[in-house]
C-alpha cells in the first residue's frame, strides 16, 4: 500500500507539473479535480477532506482570476507540485485511486504526451508531437492560447463528473 501511495503521489504532482505551462491550464484542470474529489469525501462523510477540497478549490478560484490570459502571477514548480501531491494524497485517502486517472484524463494525457515524445525521440530519433507536452502541439499547430485552456477545462469537468458517477454507481462513495 505504501508503493501505490507513493506512486500516486509522485504521479499526480509530476501530472500536473507538466501541464502547468499555459495560463490557467493546471489551475483550472485541478480545481475541477478537487472538486470532484471533494464530492466523493462529501459522500462518504469525511467532512474534513471536503473542507480541504474546497478550500484548495477557493484558493484556485482567486488565483485563476489573476492568471487568465495575460497572468499577472505564475504558479511555478512549487505550486504545481503542492497541488499534484496533494490531489494524489485525497485520492488515496478517498479509496478512489483508480478513479484519479478518470478524473484527472487531461494532465495524463499531457503527461502520457510528454513521455511517447521523450521515447520516441530516444528509440526512434524523431518527434511524435511538434512540440511536447500536448498543449504546447496544439500551440505550435496554430491554437490560441485561450481555446486551448477553455477546450482542456471542458474536458476535465467531463472527466470530474465523469469520475463522480462513477464512484456513486460503483459503490465508492
Amino acid at each position: 500500500m505504501i508503493l501505490i501511495f507513493a506512486f500516486a503521489v509522485v504521479a499526480t504532482s509530476n501530472a500536473v507539473n507538466i501541464t502547468d505551462g499555459l495560463d490557467g491550464l493546471s489551475g483550472g484542470l485541478t480545481m475541477m479535480a478537487y472538486g470532484a474529489f471533494g464530492i466523493i469525501a462529501m459522500y462518504q462523510g469525511s467532512m474534513l477532506l471536503f473542507g480541504f477540497c474546497m478550500t484548495i478549490i477557493g484558493w484556485l478560484l482567486s488565483y485563476i482570476w489573476f492568471n487568465v490570459p495575460p497572468a499577472r502571477f505564475m504558479m511555478g514548480d512549487t505550486g504545481s507540485f503542492a497541488l499534484g501531491a496533494g490531489l494524489g494524497v485525497v485520492a488515496m485517502m478517498t479509496n478512489s485511486f483508480l478513479l484519479l486517472p478518470i478524473i484527472c484524463l487531461p494532465a495524463v494525457v499531457e503527461t502520457a504526451s510528454s513521455l511517447i515524445q521523450l521515447i520516441s525521440k530516444k528509440l526512434l530519433h524523431r518527434k511524435i508531437f511538434i512540440s511536447a507536452p500536448l498543449h504546447h502541439h496544439l500551440e505550435a499547430l496554430g491554437w490560441g492560447e485561450a481555446k486551448i485552456v477553455m477546450r482542456f477545462w471542458i474536458i476535465a469537468g467531463v472527466c470530474a463528473i465523469l469520475g463522480v458517477f462513477i464512484a456513486a454507481t460503483g459503490g465508492a462513495i
